[in-house]
């Protein structure tokens, strides 16, 4: 017999905190694989879905939402929605949602812990004391950066460069900012300074990366912009891959135009850029800024919330595209 409830495709398991709330209330269908669901899957699956929640690894484009007649709204779980089609999901009346705030702190934690693993080349120490390579303390071994009084560049200052900035007061970091939109809580309670791309990359002795993927931010981060930060600096980036150009990042850590780097996230993810994973300068993590039992909980419960939401007829905690709403 053919369920009256709405029928829900997720694409991949994500924490059971979402799951049973759409369990209640809708047919659902979950993708079990532990991988990325296979495109023409997603496309043989879409035509009844009336609610789809989806990872960053799905494209959500024309083709796809040309096959979803039915579909009311695309609940993406994360913070970004770059992997959407915002444009044509407005023109279907198709409901986009995300789930910002709950990763937050997580996010903010991450990039301290690339920060600081970096600056202290934690990276190349765990690699020499799991190979039997450590042979004893030494006054030059493994020299990094210090972090108290150092200027901290902010790339980004909304949620979670934000909260990055809260966690520099220990440090009594100066603190400079790159942002279209002036934060007032950061300069009032901070000293912050808003500043030119130009003027952070050369004047910051640490640059986190927090802004949102866009045609603006593509490779924002490249070449010349590589050789203007100096030469002990060094780079972070839980935001998205693509805002750097990861070849001529390769080419800075190689060459020493800066000192090191820590990145979660890669420009054509899961692939490294040629090099990059044979170099000791810098320290790789696996996509892992949310990945804490709070943090995936939440973004979890907040997906499936916006997601039944909107197929209830009511306005979600987070949409993207409003405009879909007021017609």
């Amino acid at each position: 017999m053919k369920s009256s409830l709405p029928k829900v495709l997720v694409t991949r398991r994500i924490p059971e905190a979402g799951l049973a709330l759409i369990r209640e209330k809708c047919d659902l269908e979950i993708y079990e694989e532990d991988r990325v669901i296979p495109r023409q899957l997603l496309l043989e699956k879409i035509p009844p879905v009336q609610g789809l929640l989806c990872l960053l690894s799905e494209k959500i484009d024309e083709e796809l939402l040309h096959k979803a007649p039915h579909l009311k709204v695309v609940s993406n779980f994360a913070v970004g929605y770059d992997n959407i089609d915002i444009a044509a999901a407005t023109r279907r009346g198709v409901v986009v949602t995300n789930t910002p705030g709950v990763l937050t702190e997580a996010t903010a934690d991450m990039a301290w812990a690339l920060l600081l693993a970096a600056a202290r080349r934690l990276g190349e120490g765990d690699h020499i004391m799991r190979h039997g390579q450590f042979e004893g303390w030494g006054p030059m071994f493994l020299l990094g950066q210090d972090i108290k009084g150092k200027t901290l560049g902010i790339l980004g200052a909304g949620r979670i460069g934000s909260a990055v900035v809260e966690r520099s007061a220990g440090w009594e970091m100066p603190i400079l900012y790159y942002d279209h939109n002036r934060n007032d809580v950061l300069e009032a309670k901070f000293s912050a300074r808003k500043v030119t791309l130009e003027k952070l990359a050369s004047s910051a002795d640490f640059i986190s990366i927090h802004l949102p993927a866009s045609p603006d931010t593509h490779h924002l981060i490249d070449e010349k912009i590589l050789k203007q930060m100096k030469k002990t600096a060094v780079l972070i980036n839980t935001a998205r891959g693509a805002i750097i150009d990861e070849k001529a990042l390769v080419q800075a850590l190689r060459e020493k135009w800066i000192a090191a780097a820590g990145l979660d996230v890669f420009e054509k993810e899961p692939q490294l850029a040629e090099g990059l994973d044979q170099l000791e300068n810098v320290v790789l993590a696996p996509h892992l800024g949310s990945a804490t039992i709070q943090a995936r909980d939440g973004m979890a419960t907040l997906a499936a919330t916006n997601l039944l939401a909107v197929l209830a007829g009511k306005r979600p905690a987070h949409v993207v595209n409003p405009d879909v709403l007021i017609r």
